[in-house]
C-alpha cells in the first residue's frame, strides 16, 4: 500500500518518513512489507491510511501542480478521512494529525479490550426509501435485547448502503430483523477490529477529547464538510468538538455528498489506498466525473 509512491516520488517519501519520525516507529515498513493482521490493527491502520492518503495528495501537488484552493470547492473525508481533509485544507498540521490518529486508534483498541464482549459491524444493502426507517427499526430491536447487548446505526454511506455497529449478538439480530421487515435486502459482516461510530466507543471519545486539548486548528482554506453535521465547518474552534462527536456519531456520508451535489458539484477527486468511496459514488451518480 503506497510503496510505489514512496519509491517514485520524493514528496510522498517525505510523508512516510514524517510518519515514522513523528510516531517513533517504522510505520512505513509495516505498510509496505508487514503482516496483514498487524496492519489491520486499528492503531496501525489509521495512521497508515492517513499517510497513504496525504502522500497521494502531495504527489498531485508536486508533480502535477494541483492546487486545492483553486481546483476544489469542498473537502470531506469518511470517518478517519476527515483528518486527511483537515490536513490538505491546512486546518491541521500533518504532525498533529499523525499523533491524533495514532491515539485515536489506540483509544479505540483499548476501549474494545475493556468491553468484555464480542463486537461487530455489518453493511446493509438497502433501498433509498428505506433509509429514514432504519434508525427507528434499530431502536426497536434494541428494546428487545438483553442487558449488555446494543446496536446502532453507524454509517449512512450511500442511497443503497448503511452500516450497523454494536455487540455481535445485537448486530446479528438487527441484521435478521431488518431483512425480515424488508428494510434491508442483505447484510454483510465487516472485517473490522472495533464497533466504530456507536456509543460503545464513548471511552475512546473521552480519550480524544483529552488528546485534542492544546492542538492548534486553523480555518480551512476551503470548506470542509463534517461527518457529524453533513455541512461545512463554521469556525476552527468547532473542529475539536466535531472530531470528538464523530467517534460515537453516525457518519453522515450520503448527506455530505448530497450537500455537494445540491451545490452543483459533479466532479470528485478521491484520495486513499482503495476505491471504496469511488465505487459508492459511481453507483449513485454514474454520470459524474470521479
Amino acid at each position: 500500500m503506497g510503496k510505489d509512491l514512496y519509491l517514485n516520488y520524493p514528496s510522498a517519501r517525505h510523508v512516510f518518513e514524517e510518519a515514522d519520525e513523528t510516531l517513533g516507529l517504522n510505520l512505513s515498513k509495516l505498510i509496505f512489507d508487514g503482516q496483514q493482521k498487524d496492519l489491520m490493527m486499528t492503531e496501525n491502520a489509521q495512521p497508515a491510511i492517513l499517510a497513504t492518503s496525504i502522500a497521494t495528495f502531495k504527489v498531485l501537488e508536486s508533480e502535477y501542480g494541483f492546487d486545492i484552493a483553486t481546483s476544489c470547492s469542498y473537502a470531506l473525508g469518511h470517518s478517519l478521512g476527515e483528518y486527511s481533509a483537515l490536513v490538505v485544507t491546512k486546518a491541521l498540521s500533518l504532525y498533529d494529525a499523525f499523533k491524533l490518529v495514532r491515539r485515536r486508534g489506540e483509544a479505540m483498541a483499548s476501549t474494545v479490550a475493556s468491553l468484555g464482549v464480542k463486537t461487530a459491524m455489518a453493511a446493509l444493502i438497502v433501498r433509498e426509501e428505506n433509509l429514514p426507517k432504519l434508525r427507528g427499526a434499530i431502536e426497536e430491536v434494541c428494546s428487545t435485547l438483553p442487558d449488555g447487548e446494543f446496536v446502532e446505526l453507524a454509517n449512512l454511506n450511500s442511497s443503497f448502503q448503511a452500516v450497523i455497529s454494536g455487540t455481535s449478538q445485537a448486530v446479528d439480530q438487527a441484521s435478521r430483523v431488518l431483512q425480515s421487515k424488508r428494510l434491508a435486502a442483505r447484510a454483510v459482516d465487516l472485517p473490522v477490529s472495533a464497533p466504530f461510530h456507536c456509543k460503545l466507543m464513548q471511552p475512546a471519545a473521552a480519550h480524544m477529547q483529552e488528546a485534542l486539548k492544546g492542538v492548534k486548528f486553523e480555518k480551512p482554506i476551503i470548506d470542509v464538510i463534517t461527518n457529524v453535521t453533513a455541512s461545512p465547518i463554521q469556525s476552527a474552534d468547532d473542529i475539536p468538538s466535531l472530531l470528538v462527536r464523530q467517534v460515537t456519531s453516525t457518519v453522515q456520508w450520503q448527506r455530505s455528498i448530497k450537500y455537494c451535489r445540491q451545490a452543483g458539484i459533479n466532479n470528485f477527486i478521491l484520495l486513499g489506498p482503495a476505491r471504496v468511496l469511488a465505487n459508492l459514488l459511481k453507483k449513485d451518480f454514474p454520470h459524474d466525473y470521479i
